[in-house]
């Protein structure tokens, strides 16, 4: 019984150590984990560059001041570009969120912004569909910025 509890004490002992050496290395690191950004590169198709550009400052621009003032997002920027290749994109949409727990359950709290400005599901299927004919996404990446202490 005494060597049981020995052997517990001592168990307990190294668990605690390796938690408290985890967490120093971690307070050694130059830098923490900052905000996360969706990057989606965007071609837009031929003579629809202004047509996007539109929409991009209208409906586009509505939906994400929406979505920042409800805490949701924290910024968003639209960025132009010329491509490296003939298909390359030449727009980036990018949406940062504070960290990658924010992405979580993202649908469902943006589907009262969608609808109160775009309409119901079908409406923006329309919609999507027809924004489909300005441009195609290219890609998207998740990227996260380093604070540096």
């Amino acid at each position: 019984m005494n060597i049981t509890k020995r052997a517990l004490g001592a168990l307990a002992a190294l668990v605690a150590l390796v938690a408290i050496t985890g967490a120093a290395v971690a307070a050694d690191r130059p830098y923490s984990e900052g905000t996360v950004s969706v990057v989606t590169s965007i071609r837009t198709e031929p003579g629809q560059h202004e047509n996007y550009m539109k929409y991009l400052a209208t409906t586009y621009k509505q939906m994400m001041e929406e979505q920042k003032q409800a805490g949701i997002i924290v910024d968003w920027s639209v960025f132009t570009a010329r491509p490296h290749t003939a298909d390359g994109p030449n727009v980036y949409l990018v949406t940062t969120y504070k960290n990658l727990a924010a992405m979580d359950g993202l649908q469902d709290r943006t589907e009262a912004i969608q609808e109160k400005l775009i309409g119901n599901q079908e409406t923006r299927d329309a919609a999507m569909a027809a924004r489909g004919k300005m441009r195609s996404m290219v890609g998207s990446e998740v990227i996260r910025k380093v604070d540096f202490k």
